[in-house]
């Protein structure tokens, strides 16, 4: 599974095509993932993400296209290094947690006493240390999340693949995931992370690709999708009212606070040399790059659903 040039992605994904009958789903998609990198795989309901990893991993048979993990197809025989967490979650949910994850970590390699080892550290960092030997079902939804992402990573997998890891989770157990998947990329891992919570790819990926109606709409890092869909916005609290100007244009603007595009050529002084002139009172002014929720409205529209796909 390993590639062996370091130059060369770990994920190859060159000109996919996928049809089902006579429905096209994925439309000539190309896009690579470097190794190490933790890479954000986002789209709207119908995108495509689904069905894209899903020929990634061989489960579907592609139109036409290379997708490639390691310079080659994927085989069975490299389960051993891939960690994939599915959007359908399948645990055993009426045997007892230690029992499953250790059945789990055998399938994967390891012993039997590593396994338990392993996953009794597992269960005391994500707080269901007391939990080991209930059942499954006796679990809520979220813990038996937290077991489902375990046994995912518990073979130290060379290559992660989330989806939608922390659907559901409140804040304090979503940071809790996303340390853990942050220590899995500091321990050489690369990670393909689909999700909709669009701090967790600001705060983690290095590079993002937008799906629509099976085509890329935006990829590369964070920083470069944000230029493209707007770039540096001004977002400032006032009172007054914002005058039309050929320096801006106003994006939104209720109840005292509002968000400014600036213009080719105008910087934040013009702009707020501009509203002092015509008597508005900044009370706070920001410059800040037009946020990935941002650039998700703008793709795929105010009204349409961020769901999976």
């Amino acid at each position: 599974m390993t590639s062996g040039d370091a130059a060369e992605p770990l994920v190859h994904i060159q000109d996919f095509r996928m049809d089902f009958g006579d429905t096209t789903v994925i439309k000539d998609l190309s896009f690579d993932v470097r190794a190490g990198e933790t890479f954000g795989f986002l789209g709207s309901n119908g995108s495509g993400k689904t069905t894209t990893l899903r020929a990634l991993l061989g489960i579907y048979q592609p139109t036409a296209g290379t997708l490639h993990i390691g310079g080659r197809p994927f085989a069975p025989q490299d389960g051993a290094k891939l960690g994939y967490l599915p959007e359908e979650r399948g645990l055993y949910k009426k045997e007892a947690v230690l029992d499953v994850m250790v059945y789990f970590g055998r399938l994967k390699g390891l012993d039997k006493n590593r396994a338990k080892a392993w996953s009794r550290d597992y269960l005391e960092r994500v707080g269901l240390a007391d939990k080991a030997n209930m059942r499954l079902d006796k679990l809520s939804g979220g813990q038996q999340q937290k077991i489902q992402l375990g046994v995912t990573i518990m073979n130290g997998p060379e290559l992660l693949i989330l989806d939608e890891p922390t659907k559901g989770f409140d804040p304090v157990n979503r940071r809790l995931l996303m340390d853990i998947i942050e220590d899995q990329k500091l321990a050489g891992a690369t990670v393909i992370m689909v999700t909709h919570q669009m701090e967790e790819v600001e705060r983690l990926c290095d590079r993002v690709i937008l799906l629509k109606d099976g085509t890329s709409r935006a990829y590369g890092t964070v920083a470069q999708v944000q230029e493209q869909f707007g770039g540096t916005v001004y977002r400032l609290t006032y009172t007054g009212v914002l005058p039309p100007s050929a320096l801006y244009d106003i994006v939104t603007a209720a109840g005292g606070h509002a968000e400014l595009s600036p213009r080719p050529g105008a910087d934040e002084s013009d702009v707020l040399r501009e509203l002092i002139t015509h008597g508005v009172a900044v009370k706070s002014f920001t410059t800040a790059r037009t946020s990935l929720e941002e650039v998700f409205i703008k793709v795929y529209g105010e009204t349409h659903e961020l769901a999976e796909a």
